[in-house]
C-alpha cells in the first residue's frame, strides 16, 4: 500500500492538516466514533440494572476495536483520508486496538460470561470486514453499515448488562440502524463532493425567476451541518440517559 500525499481540500469536515498527530486524530473520526459509542450507552441504559464497570469495558472495547483498529484499517485500505501516517504505524494501531478489545474480552469472560467470546468474534468480523471490504464488500454497504455500526453496539451494550436481548433492545437497535443509515446517506454525498471533485457550484433558479449560486462551502453545509449537530445530539442523549439512571 502506498502513502498518498495530502492535496487539495480536507477529505472530511473533521479532518485536520499539519502534523502527523493531526493526521492520527483525523483517522479516529472523532465525531463519528463518539456517535457510535453513544449507541453502546443507549443499549446499556435500557437494562434493569446498570453496572458501570461493564459499561466502561464495553465502551472501551468498541473504542479500541472500531474507533482505533477499524478506522486504521480503513485508512490503510486505499487511503481515503490521504494522511501521511506510515502503513506500518496504521497496522500497529489496528493490532493494538484489537489487542485491547481482546483483553477486555478475556476480562468479560472471567467476570461476565463465556458468551462474551461470541460477541467479540462477531465484533472483530464486522469491524475488520467492513474496513477491509471482505467478501466482495458485502459488509461495506448501507445496510451493512447500519447493522454493524448502529444495531450491533446497542445490542452488545444491552446484553453486557442483562445477558439477554429484550424487545426494547431490538427496538433501540432498529432506531440506531436508521440513524446510521441517515448518517451514511448524508456523509456519502459530502464525501463525493470533497473527494471526487475539484470544485462544486450549484446554480438555482428561484420561483420568481431570480438566480442564486451555491459555492462548495454552502453545498457541503447542507449535509455536514446536520452531521455535526447529530453527532453532538447523540452524545447529549447518551449522557442524559446515564444521568437518569444514576
Amino acid at each position: 500500500m502506498g502513502t498518498a500525499p495530502v492535496t487539495g481540500g480536507t477529505r472530511a469536515f473533521y479532518a485536520r492538516r499539519g502534523s502527523v498527530g493531526a493526521d492520527i486524530l483525523t483517522i479516529l473520526h472523532v465525531p463519528y466514533t463518539a456517535w457510535h459509542l453513544s449507541y453502546v450507552v443507549f443499549g446499556a441504559a435500557l437494562a434493569a440494572h446498570l453496572d458501570g464497570l461493564r459499561l466502561g469495558g464495553t465502551v472501551l472495547a468498541f473504542f479500541a476495536g472500531t474507533g482505533i483498529a477499524s478506522h486504521a484499517l480503513d485508512e490503510w485500505n486505499g487511503r481515503p483520508l490521504r494522511t501521511r501516517v506510515d502503513d506500518r504505524f496504521l497496522m500497529t494501531m489496528a493490532v493494538l486496538g484489537f489487542a485491547v478489545s481482546g483483553v477486555v474480552m478475556l476480562a468479560g469472560v472471567w467476570l461476565v460470561s463465556v458468551w462474551v467470546i461470541a460477541w467479540a468474534v462477531a465484533g472483530f468480523v464486522l469491524a475488520a470486514g467492513y474496513s477491509l471490504e471482505w467478501w466482495g464488500g458485502l459488509l461495506h454497504t448501507e445496510i451493512g453499515f447500519g447493522l454493524a455500526w448502529g444495531a450491533f453496539p446497542v445490542l452488545v451494550g444491552f446484553w453486557a448488562q442483562s445477558l439477554t436481548i429484550s424487545p426494547a433492545a431490538i427496538g433501540m437497535a432498529l432506531a440506531a440502524t436508521i440513524l446510521s443509515l441517515v448518517q451514511r446517506s448524508l456523509s456519502t454525498s459530502a464525501r463525493f463532493v470533497r473527494r471526487e471533485t475539484d470544485d462544486a457550484i450549484l446554480n438555482l433558479t428561484l420561483a420568481d425567476g431570480t438566480q442564486r449560486r451555491w459555492e462548495q462551502r454552502e453545498l457541503l453545509s447542507t449535509w455536514e451541518t446536520p452531521l455535526r449537530r447529530l453527532s453532538v445530539a447523540m452524545i447529549v442523549i447518551a449522557v442524559t440517559l446515564l444521568l437518569i439512571r444514576w
